[in-house]
């Protein structure tokens, strides 16, 4: 997904009863040090042990130490002999040598000149941990204290951030105008000067009940300082330096196709996310192909709704019809609340193992839903301690289409990352790394996947509701094409905007919306759809090649139990299983 998505080193990666062998010891070394220097992924992935840390608050240092990092434990892998591996351990060594390896290719771009965007950038992290609703604990006068500690550390990083994009002018490596001027009413309202409606205010606002007077009044006293002095200010100082000195510098191209050294860049970018060796033109073919099957079922489900007129007749009609979107953010959650019970009932004919962690149901925070995705996920801890949250987007509710709820859901929720991302932290026995890892292809591949099982779940049986499915699987279809036109062969904003509205049943809001966070994070929309039909590719060679011995329950146990690995490696691993199965 991004930074801040592996975690924790909250026990040894190997089993309490083995004796930790060279290889152990270098996952367990290298994890430990990955935390310490980037605490707040640690807190992210339940390791409380450094919530009083920023971290690095320039680029300069952040990129010596994922350098130093990479080199140090590549050269210590090098010395180990891996021919004598088991099969699970095999996966885990050559993983580590492949993420590091991606690792010093990728620091040969300048991503640190880029620090800043509208979906997800440090600003708007850093707001979810300071509101209290996010990964930093705010329960023990001690956690309190620990915020402060970190919240220091923001106000240097802003400084440094400045300066990087400052060189990044020089060097012509900035933001498209419309990527920044969607940053400056965050910025604007983020570091309001009233406290009032200050999001970092918010912990203190609700102190727990059993801290003491003296401590109630002194963490206030220290917030609103903090808050009046340090956090607000950084945001204006950010704010003001991109409405008045950055934005009019930065370009009216889109695409990292336009920008220096941009072409290799994104096809590195492309591999990255992908974890495949396809270039660009051969994923645009890919999704022009899939576009094409994708509207034949379509018009398929047209005709079920009993809808009379062309295609783009009927996303208009999907787009407008008042009885086909929500009215009120309640409506939204009960809805999604209501899907959760009927989707658990079924979860155990498809799975064997499910995760003990828990999930809750959320709104997306207003100071993010206005450019925030329809629906995403992001996890708990395997302690129980922190759930996992299904975010759906309420931003205008009239707006939100009733009909993709059920896809959006198990691709989201259940038995999408929820599943697939709690089972691996659960996974006691993988090394930290690959516990807390992710890999993006397998990852939102899974979650696409699990879309298409919604039918198998009993869902889509509302007819709209196989609309918003299919709707839903050629949107990430239309990823393939859009990304790369954009950032391959130089598509305008307003191209790929018509392209969207031409294939998805979506608003022009949602359509700019979504071309816009595909020019904030080339390649990583292209994940969903490699990740999901190498997925189908393996079922259905599971399916054949097993015949009346293939279980579904246990093709989806096994997808699910090396953790979030590139598509080469689950493929070796599905081929694996079968051949056992074969043999059993």
């Amino acid at each position: 997904m991004q930074k801040f998505t592996c975690c924790l080193l909250a026990v040894l990666a190997v089993p309490l009863t083995a004796a930790p062998t060279p290889l152990d010891r270098m996952f367990a070394d290298f994890w430990e040090e990955s935390l310490a220097a980037d605490p707040v992924s640690a807190t992210f992935c339940g390791d409380n042990r450094y919530n009083d840390r920023f971290g690095p608050t320039s680029s300069a240092e952040a990129i010596a130490g994922q350098r130093r990092l990479a080199e140090t434990y590549l050269a210590q892998a090098a010395a180990l002999d891996p021919s004598a591996l088991g099969a699970e351990e095999r996966i885990s060594y050559d993983l580590f040598r492949y993420q590091h390896e991606m690792t010093l290719e990728g620091l040969r771009y300048p991503s640190h000149l880029l620090p800043v965007n509208q979906i997800f950038s440090l600003h708007l992290l850093f707001a979810q941990l300071g509101s209290g609703q996010s990964a930093q604990p705010f329960a023990t006068v001690a956690d309190y204290e620990n915020w402060i500690g970190r919240a220091r550390g923001f106000g240097p990083y802003v400084d440094g951030i400045i300066g990087d994009m400052r060189t990044g002018i020089t060097r012509g490596i900035v933001l498209p105008k419309e990527l920044a001027a969607a940053v400056i009413p965050q910025l604007a309202s983020l570091g309001t000067a009233d406290l009032d409606q200050s999001v970092f205010l918010t912990p203190v606002r609700r102190l727990p009940a059993e801290f003491s007077a003296a401590d109630r009044e002194r963490l206030t006293a220290a917030y609103t300082a903090l808050v009046r002095d340090e956090l607000a200010p950084a945001y204006r100082r950010l704010h003001d330096f991109m409405r008045d000195e950055y934005l009019p510098r930065c370009r009216d191209t889109v695409g990292w196709g336009a920008l220096p050294g941009g072409t290799e860049w994104y096809a590195y970018l492309a591999r990255s996310y992908t974890t495949t060796t396809l270039a660009p033109d051969e994923i645009h073919r890919l999704g022009l192909a899939e576009v094409a099957r994708l509207r034949a079922l379509m018009e398929e489900a047209k005709a079920a709704v009993g809808f009379r007129g062309t295609l783009q007749e009927f996303y208009r009609h999907l787009d407008t019809d008042p009885s086909l979107k929500f009215k009120t953010r309640e409506d939204m959650q009960q809805a999604y609340e209501d899907l959760r019970a009927r989707v658990e009932a079924r979860v155990p004919e498809f799975f064997g193992r499910t995760p003990r962690t828990p999930f809750v149901i959320r709104a997306v925070e207003s100071y993010r839903e206005q450019n925030a995705a329809p629906a995403q996920y992001y996890p708990g801890t395997p302690d129980g301690q922190r759930p996992g949250i299904f975010y759906y987007n309420a931003y205008r509710p009239e707006t939100r289409s009733r009909f993709t709820t059920e896809a959006f859901f198990v691709h989201e929720a259940i038995p999408g990352h929820h599943f697939e991302i709690s089972l691996a932290q659960e996974h006691a026995s993988l090394p930290a790394f690959r516990r807390f890892g992710r890999t993006t292809a397998y990852s939102e591949g899974w979650g696409l996947y699990c879309e298409m099982l919604g039918r198998e779940l009993g869902l889509y049986t509302d007819p709209h509701q196989w609309v918003g499915r299919l709707s839903a699987e050629i949107w990430r279809a239309c990823r393939l094409v859009i990304d790369t036109g954009i950032h391959a062969k130089g598509w305008t904003r307003e191209q790929a905007v018509a392209y969207f509205l031409e294939h998805v049943p979506q608003s022009e809001g949602v359509a700019r919306q979504e071309v816009d966070r595909y020019i904030a994070y080339p390649g990583q929309a292209l994940s969903y759809k490699i990740g999901e039909l190498r997925l189908r590719e393996l079922r259905a060679l599971a399916e054949r090649e097993l015949g009346p011995k293939f279980s579904l329950r246990a093709f989806h146990d096994e997808v699910l139990a090396h953790g979030s690995v590139p598509l080469d490696v689950l493929e070796a691993a599905v081929r694996r299983w079968i051949a056992a199965q074969q043999a059993a």
